[in-house]
């Protein structure tokens, strides 16, 4: 895995997407990553990105909003 600023991707475009053919660059903007990774035409996306721990401890995004509303109603009730 190589990790690359925008700045030296673009400078070098053609270099690390020949890299990507065998292994996965990410391309770093501030605080947003990029991953660049060769798929071939058969390839089903989904294949590629497994969960992490990070997923397994991730919360429905409705509990979050109930959640939420609660909070607010909470604070705005006193």
């Amino acid at each position: 895995m190589t990790i690359v600023s925008t700045k030296e991707f673009n400078t070098n475009q053609k270099k690390y997407f020949d890299m990507a053919l065998n292994d996965h660059v990410i391309v770093k903007r501030g605080r947003q990553m990029f991953i660049i990774r060769n798929f071939m035409p058969n390839d089903d996306p989904d294949d590629f990105f497994e969960p992490d721990e990070d997923f397994y401890r991730s919360i429905p995004i409705e509990e979050v909003r109930d959640s939420i509303v609660e909070y607010i109603r909470k604070k705005h009730a006193k």
